[in-house]
């Protein structure tokens, strides 16, 4: 049955997550919600000559509306290739939350999608896991499944605790399900408070004895790691500085995160990130320039900081600069 996802010009995520596990690299997921996003989130990849997934959240896509969406993908990957980068793209559905949502996105061009059941009791997570994958399966679309569950909020994801992953499933749930890649829980959080620190107290590491466990119950298989932005300083700084309220925000520190993309973590989702290097470029402007008004004064310059901030961390925290 022909992929609706080939007319837009993305590819899944098997090819690429092999080459990622063979390099010794993770392939970055950014989450976009606007034209903005998606233009530095291209630029920033063609650039560095990473692969790239484009992820959207259910909320973005019923915010950009699902057909703009689908032709702001095809829009994009033709951006790419008229800088001459000849980059993988995939785009892809995060935290789908029912089968019907997954369907929707595999129908509409979605080259990969996640079905998100690791708030249900086990065997409820395997049993709409299957359904997913075997419908996915006859449109050669990647899906990823989800062990653990992450504290935070971002989007519609919200849990008030984490529960890890236990290493003792993840042979049980892989081989009846028949995902291609594995979300897991090893102290990553969604959102921009990722923890909850004291004064002068250090984030804590994240549990590499866990995904070390895992990788013997699965080896060679794609995991995956949510909740990875580093939420980094400058821009909680800035963001302080010229108004705002996020004291206490923490995120992962990038050297646990390049870490994690050396073993077999191929796949490292950030979105909060995305979200503060914009919000704080556009409240720098607002204050600084309080007559502005266009759009493109503010979305600009937001625009190109976070298209830096996608190259530094293609390049020194994933690793996946270079390999296209």
């Amino acid at each position: 049955m022909k992929a609706p996802y080939h007319e837009i010009g993305v590819v899944n995520t098997k090819e690429v997550f092999k080459r990622a596990m063979e390099g010794g690299y993770a392939v970055p997921a950014y989450n976009f919600n606007n034209m903005e996003q998606l233009q530095a989130i291209i630029v920033g990849c063609a650039e560095s000559k990473s692969p790239v997934i484009l992820q959207v959240s259910k909320g973005a896509r019923d915010y950009a509306n699902q057909t703009l969406l689908r032709y702001m993908a095809m829009g994009a990957v033709q951006m790419a290739r008229e800088m001459g980068s000849k980059i993988p793209i995939t785009l892809h559905l995060d935290h789908g939350d029912s089968f019907e949502l997954c369907k929707s996105c595999i129908e509409s061009g979605f080259s990969s999608v996640m079905i998100d059941g690791s708030h249900l009791p086990y065997e409820e997570n395997i049993t709409l896991t299957k359904q997913v994958v075997d419908y996915a399966n006859q449109y050669d679309v990647s899906v990823e499944g989800e062990l653990g569950v992450l504290a935070g909020i971002e989007d519609e994801v919200s849990a008030e605790k984490s529960h890890y992953t236990d290493p003792k499933q993840v042979q049980d749930f892989v081989g009846r399900t028949g995902v291609h890649s594995l979300a897991i829980s090893i102290g990553t959080s969604h959102g921009a408070y990722k923890f909850k620190l004291k004064p002068g107290e250090k984030v804590p590491p994240l549990r590499f004895d866990i995904l070390k466990e895992i990788e013997k119950k699965l080896p060679g298989f794609p995991i995956v790691l949510h909740g990875a932005s580093s939420v980094l300083q400058k821009y909680v700084a800035m963001i302080n500085e010229y108004g705002g309220k996020l004291e206490g925000a923490a995120g992962v520190p990038e050297e646990q995160l390049r870490e994690a993309a050396r073993s077999a973590v191929c796949k490292i989702n950030i979105d909060t990130d995305g979200r503060m290097v914009v919000t704080a470029i556009i409240r720098k402007v607002f204050v600084e320039s309080p007559k502005e008004f266009d759009p493109r004064k503010y979305l600009g310059p937001a625009r190109k900081e976070l298209a830096e901030v996608i190259k530094h961390k293609n390049t020194n925290v994933l690793g996946s600069a270079g390999r296209y």
